[in-house]
């Protein structure tokens, strides 16, 4: 898009509203509460959410936004393209912005772009809350953020996001999965290796042992990982990866849910799915919004040393479980 064919220039309103939330996967669903929020303080304003190009798709989806702009691509190397989404951003006539990302990227726009509309940041945490130890989730902060811009907190603290489930009955049923199944998410940003847990191998044996049927979703870069387990590694007929839709429907059937501190665990979390959490040290599992009735964490200091015997103990204690009421 050159910068010649942006929009005409709205008036600014307070019923046009941005959001800000660029990712990653596990924080905007994290986020899916505030949406909501949002949504029912605002019922007929018109809302727009500005995220990542990867996201897009995932947000066009989602019933709290009426519209979806992503930040441009190869911004390193082709300014032009930054320089036509900020004066789009700018003509758009937006009245508030809630800022759900607040980092150096979001307080450029709000200096350089956006000086105008009124807008709802992050409070500063007090002194004791800033240790990684006691830091509460993005939820609770979110929740703070939420009721300094006097928006009222109903949903904020629960995500929810089932609009995201579409059926993948057909790509279980092709990978020859029936009834109760049990799925593992062994992977994790391709930058962060130390939040995998490397004995997903020999649960996934123990289990496929015992006859439960194990299953993986993996994303673009965890194919091969997840191929190398037992069980079955749930893929489009075409070899592609399930969208971000099926991956929902997987796990929304899911007896269980087995995963590290990634996107995907998130999601099965928050659709309520009986889950067991593995953490290492690099963060507090308070932190990250997944300590619910319906989960156990399982925490080293090196997520290695969680043998598969205490993961497997884990495991069955949920089985016998009820998902969430």
């Amino acid at each position: 898009m050159a910068v010649r064919d942006v929009v005409t220039t709205r008036p600014m309103s307070p019923d046009r509203i941005l959001v800000i939330k660029l990712g990653a996967f596990g924080d905007i669903i994290m986020a899916e509460g505030v949406f909501r929020d949002l949504r029912a303080h605002h019922p007929g304003a018109e809302i727009t959410v500005l995220t990542r190009p990867g996201f897009a798709k995932l947000l066009r989806r989602c019933p709290s936004f009426d519209r979806v702009t992503a930040e441009p691509r190869d911004t390193r190397w082709r300014p032009d393209r930054t320089l036509a989404h900020w004066i789009l951003l700018r003509r758009s006539g937006f009245g508030r912005v809630y800022d759900l990302q607040n980092n150096r990227r979001t307080a450029v726009l709000r200096r350089l772009v956006l000086p105008g509309p009124a807008w709802s940041t992050l409070p500063l945490l007090p002194p004791d809350q800033r240790a990684p130890e006691t830091k509460p989730s993005m939820m609770v902060r979110f929740a703070g953020q939420m009721e300094a811009a006097g928006v009222p907190v109903r949903h904020t603290p629960d995500p929810n996001p089932d609009w995201m489930v579409d059926d993948a009955g057909d790509a279980l049923a092709a990978a020859g999965v029936a009834g109760a199944y049990v799925v593992l998410v062994p992977g994790s940003s391709a930058g962060l290796p130390h939040k995998r847990w490397p004995h997903y191998a020999a649960l996934a044996r123990a289990l496929v042992d015992r006859g439960v049927p194990v299953v993986t979703v993996p994303g673009p870069d965890e194919i091969d990982l997840c191929r190398a387990l037992p069980g079955r590694a749930l893929l489009e007929a075409d070899g592609r990866p399930l969208d971000w839709f099926r991956l929902a429907g997987v796990l929304k059937g899911a007896a269980l849910v087995v995963g590290n501190d990634t996107g995907p665990t998130h999601l099965g979390v928050h659709l309520g799915r009986p889950t067991v959490a593995l953490f290492g040290s690099h963060v507090s599992p308070q932190r990250t919004g997944l300590t619910r009735p319906w989960v156990s964490v399982l925490r080293k200091p090196a997520i290695a040393d969680i043998a598969p015997a205490e993961a497997l103990a884990a495991v069955d204690a949920r089985l016998g479980t009820a998902g969430r009421a």
